[in-house]
């Protein structure tokens, strides 16, 4: 019952978001799937921290969306989401799901999973504000001064944003629990978990991006960009890995966000 009930709201929840633009219709496609499992396998709670994650993301990607145009001309993905895009972002929350029910029910795949959400949380809000900054944008490598939407770039602006998209969800996660019954944490650990796993979620996906990241150079403007075109010509290979795209990143980055907030808990 809960699997048709969660298939129904993320239906609703998913066509939303490709009425609104924000989803492409593979992304629905991708959204319904997810949620569907998430509701299904996690239930309410696993559910709501989705639904708060992909509201928020949704509604930041269409904050002053002229002003992003110029920065985003060089992401490889911009605007509504396909299907490569949700995966990255919540597949890894939906295996947390199903293997929290296939097993025995567990603290700790809760616990992994609202850093998950918290590191995919924490580098949208970065991505969507940080780009929007008026201050110094600086290369995690080195520090040096990078236009802002670089990849591995971060500003202060991007950095505060982060942060209280990984509190936002640690903050839900902390009063979702306490609402569904006591699970033997201590008052206050599900949001440090959020915001420690969420940040080294979203740092490290800067990192990724700045090393790893698959770049490319235009022949034309000289600019580092995701994509293989641009000022509509084919651009040449700049850097990093063949196969790790941005998809891959924040796959990557959200895998580290659920250890974290693991073993935040863990040491507490």
């Amino acid at each position: 019952m809960l699997l048709l009930w969660g298939f129904l709201v993320s239906f609703l929840g998913a066509w939303w978001g490709y009425y609104n633009q924000a989803l492409s219709g593979s992304g629905m496609v991708g959204a319904v799937l997810i949620g569907t499992l998430i509701a299904g396998f996690g239930g309410w709670l696993w559910f709501g921290i989705l639904l708060v994650f992909f509201v928020s993301s949704s509604l930041l990607s269409g904050f002053r969306r002229k002003d992003k145009q110029e920065v985003e001309q060089d992401f490889a993905k911009t605007g509504r989401r396909d299907i490569g895009q949700v995966l990255a972002n919540g597949g890894l929350g939906a295996l947390l799901a199903v293997l929290n029910t296939r097993l025995e029910p567990s603290l700790f795949l809760f616990v992994g999973y609202v850093g998950v959400m918290a590191a995919v949380t924490a580098d949208t809000w970065a991505t969507e504000l940080g780009v929007l900054s008026k201050g110094t944008t600086l290369s995690i490598l080195n520090g040096q001064k990078v236009a802002p939407g670089t990849s591995g770039g971060v500003s202060l602006w991007g950095t505060l944003a982060g942060a209280s998209g990984a509190i936002l969800i640690g903050l839900v996660a902390e009063v979702g629990q306490k609402l569904t019954g006591p699970i033997g944490l201590t008052v206050g650990i599900l949001l440090m978990a959020g915001l420690i796993g969420g940040m080294a979620g979203c740092f490290m996906d800067s990192l990724l991006g700045a090393t790893l990241q698959i770049r490319y150079r235009c022949r034309v403007c000289g600019r580092i960009t995701e994509k293989l075109k641009h000022c509509h010509q084919l651009t040449i290979r700049a850097g990093g890995w063949k196969w790790i795209n941005n998809d891959w990143v924040n796959l990557i980055s959200s895998v580290v966000g659920g250890l974290v907030a693991t073993a935040v808990v863990t040491w507490k």
